[in-house]
């Protein structure tokens, strides 16, 4: 299937309009390669958001993997996207991974095929499998190439594409030991705009989750994917959230969903879901967050400015999300409980910091003073003003 000439979106994201003749863009097409999960695919819709912005004709490709969640949430943003024969390396059944030499060389022949006949000006990496071919083969014709690293600790494809990135965005200082430093900029973290410029009422999002405005409520997310010592922890402590006149939205991830909404019937306290798409709603209810600690999981929890108990994924690359929680800690800025200690401690923690007031305004104004709302913009100023005008 050839590319077709993509339409533009409103900037509310509800729906395809026609792009604008003469505006900012001058004709640029740009791709956006990457996702996996939401930590990626979220903040490139927010660059893509932002350049749209600035440039309203600008035309934007997607490049995701099939069978990945960007097939399905970039397109509800309202983007188009190209789904590449490409998965990572599984560690837990080798046999999985013969194909792997395989699907690598045929999405090698896709992108070629992507990038020859949608001709981008620039390609922007966010992370994940797709990354990889994409800005590989952009950089070998002479694409300008851009990556956003949102990790302290950067991925190895990341580290390898950024000796020739024409620019790489960062989340914090100290990335020097991984990308030349000429080609650094610190950006932070982009923030879809719905959460940092969110203006949904405490009354609203408790209608949207059926829930009461009244009570205390918990807000608990593993990320995308799902975190199963959270999902475990709370599943077993339903009556003593209710007890304590709590409530929760619980996001379980998609993994074992079923299992937990079992246990959640009949629990009028508790709004559960695999995946919640209006986070902005769920930040709005929320008194009190339970999260794992990636990067953008702290950016937006940030802006948000929510008391948050950290449960770090202890096999993050080089327990990255232990320190990124251990940096909020050390600020008094956040909780946090090792992921082997959750089932024990997570909900006595929750409960407790549900009956002090007083810490919760201390957290609060404390993490909202590392937030930062403009990121998106920046990397897409950057990005734009690499481009050429075209005749």
């Amino acid at each position: 299937m050839g590319i077709k000439k993509l339409m533009s979106v409103d900037k509310n994201n509800n729906g395809l309009v026609s792009p604008p003749l003469g505006a900012g863009g001058q004709g640029h097409r740009i791709i956006i390669a990457g996702g996996g999960t939401g930590g990626h695919i979220f903040p490139a819709i927010a660059i893509a958001n932002a350049i749209r912005q600035l440039a309203p004709d600008i035309e934007i490709l997607f490049v995701g993997a099939k069978g990945k969640m960007e097939m399905e949430k970039v397109p509800q943003a309202g983007y188009r996207i190209e789904g590449l024969d490409i998965a990572g390396f599984n560690r837990s059944s080798l046999i999985k991974n013969i194909a792997l030499p395989f699907k690598l060389i045929k999405s090698f022949f896709q992108v070629r095929k992507i990038i020859a006949e949608f001709n981008p000006d620039a390609v922007i990496g966010v992370g994940g499998y797709s990354s990889f071919p994409v800005l590989r083969q952009a950089q070998l014709k002479g694409i300008a190439t851009f990556i956003h690293e949102s990790n302290s600790f950067a991925g190895r494809t990341n580290i390898l594409l950024g000796k020739r990135a024409t620019k790489v965005f960062v989340a914090s200082d100290g990335m020097e030991k991984f990308f030349p430093a000429e080609r650094i900029m610190i950006t932070g973290n982009p923030v879809r705009k719905s959460i940092a410029q969110s203006v949904v009422s405490r009354a609203e999002a408790f209608r949207f989750f059926n829930l009461d405005e009244n009570k205390t409520t918990v807000l608990a997310v593993g990320g995308s994917l799902g975190a199963r010592s959270i999902n475990q922890a709370l599943a077993t402590k339903l009556d003593a959230f209710r007890m304590h006149n709590l409530q929760l939205i619980w996001q379980t991830g998609k993994t074992t969903a079923v299992e937990y909404k079992e246990r959640a019937k009949g629990h009028v306290n508790v709004w559960v879901d695999e995946f919640i798409t209006q986070m902005e709603m769920a930040y709005a209810a929320a008194d009190i967050v339970i999260s794992r600690s990636g990067a953008m999981a702290v950016t937006e929890l940030c802006v948000a400015k929510k008391p948050v108990i950290f449960v770090p994924f202890p096999f993050a690359a080089e327990d990255h999300q232990t320190v990124n929680a251990q940096t909020l800690v050390n600020k008094k800025a956040a909780l946090m409980i090792k992921d082997n200690e959750a089932n024990e401690k997570l909900a006595g923690m929750t409960i407790s910091l549900a009956e002090n007031k007083d810490l919760q305004t201390e957290l609060s104004e404390n993490i909202a003073k590392l937030a930062v709302t403009n990121a998106d913009e920046v990397i897409a100023r950057e990005i734009l003003s690499t481009l050429s005008p075209q005749p």
